[in-house]
């Protein structure tokens, strides 16, 4: 061994082995949170009503296409500068985390469905490598979006007025959660993805595992 190692004070080599012990506890914990958080039941926080709006290929969508399956759903607007385009890189990190023997799906709503027509929705998945067998984009009229975005799964949105706006591009405040729905069109997980002192790192693992877990009710 190096003589400046073999001099170091032992007060300092407990030190280490004390910080490495720390992390190795801390790691065993989030993992023993995580299998818990697999294992605890889930709540139903709500029923997703029907709806009828349009995805990126103008193919008519209800709740009736997603009923048997689990999925998880966020809101975004295009021409969005800000959280929009990190909320669908999340997204993507969701699609390339989920196993391909999985079944669940991935929703993007619009707030901006008067420019955010299908073809925009489709150009915009296709920029951010969306798998659109697995990934829809939906659009359409303004109360649909507002009844499942608002009023099943607690996705709000608000214009921002005019006078307000600080670029052309500031058009909505809009939540960035996503939520997750199970096999009988219940809602049963919100997770807030942004914020002071969220990592996605640390959402994303809680996220695949209630989707798994959903995936193995009944």
């Amino acid at each position: 061994m190096d003589d400046n190692f073999q001099r170091l004070p032992r007060t300092l080599w407990i030190g280490i082995v004390l910080c490495l012990a720390l992390v190795c506890v801390a790691y065993v914990l989030s993992l023993t949170e995580l299998n818990n958080t697999r294992r605890r039941p889930l709540p139903v926080i709500g029923h997703i009503a029907d709806f009828a709006l349009t995805n990126q290929d103008s193919h008519a969508v209800s709740l009736a296409d997603l009923t048997n399956h689990v999925w998880v759903a966020d809101i975004i607007f295009t021409r969005c500068a800000g959280p929009c385009p990190i909320m669908t890189a999340q997204m993507k990190s969701l699609q390339d985390t989920l196993s391909p023997a999985s079944r669940a799906k991935l929703v993007t709503l619009t707030t901006d469905p008067d420019y955010d027509t299908p073809a925009v929705m489709k150009k915009y998945g296709e920029r951010f490598g969306a798998n659109f067998n697995r990934w829809t984009f939906l659009t359409g009229a303004k109360p649909e979006i507002a009844g499942l975005a608002g009023g099943s799964l607690k996705l709000s949105a608000v214009p921002v007025k005019p006078e307000d706006r600080t670029n052309a591009a500031d058009l909505f405040i809009h939540t960035t959660i996503f939520v997750a729905v199970d096999k009988h069109a219940r809602l049963r997980g919100i997770f807030e993805t942004g914020g002071e002192g969220i990592e996605w790192t640390n959402v994303q693992p809680h996220i695949i595992a209630t989707v798994r877990q959903l995936e193995r009710e009944r």
